[in-house]
C-alpha cells in the first residue's frame, strides 16, 4: 500500500518511531472553519492518523483538539482513501505522548 507523499514532505514514516494505536474522538479544524468530529487512530509524539475530512487543504495547518489537551497544530502529510496523515508542528514530549495513550486506553 502507497501513500500519497505531498512535495515538501519531511518524510513522517512509521520506521523507528514510537507510535500507539489507540481510538479518540476529536474535534478538528482548518483556518475558520467550523470544528468537525472525527475520530483518530493512532498518535506518535511526532504525529497522528485521522479521518480523511473533505474540503481538507494539504497546505493549509490543521488545528486539532485532544480530549484534555490544548489545541495542537499538525501539517497534513499524506492522504490515502479514507485516511490522512499529520505531524504536529512541534512534536509531543514524550510525557504528554504517554498520557494521551493511557487515558485513550481507559476510556
Amino acid at each position: 500500500m502507497k501513500h500519497e507523499i505531498f512535495p515538501g514532505d519531511t518524510g513522517c514514516t512509521r520506521e523507528n518511531k514510537v507510535r500507539a494505536n489507540v481510538t479518540l474522538l476529536c474535534e478538528v479544524r482548518q483556518g475558520t472553519r467550523p470544528w468537525k468530529p472525527v475520530r483518530l487512530d493512532d498518535i506518535s509524539p511526532s504525529g497522528f492518523r485521522i479521518a480523511w475530512l473533505p474540503g481538507c487543504h494539504k497546505d493549509t495547518p490543521l488545528r486539532i483538539r485532544i480530549p484534555g489537551m490544548q489545541v495542537l497544530t499538525a501539517d497534513i502529510r499524506w492522504q490515502k482513501g479514507d485516511t490522512m496523515g499529520c505531524e504536529f508542528t512541534s512534536p509531543l514530549h514524550i510525557a504528554v505522548f504517554e498520557h494521551i495513550v493511557r487515558r485513550a486506553r481507559v476510556s
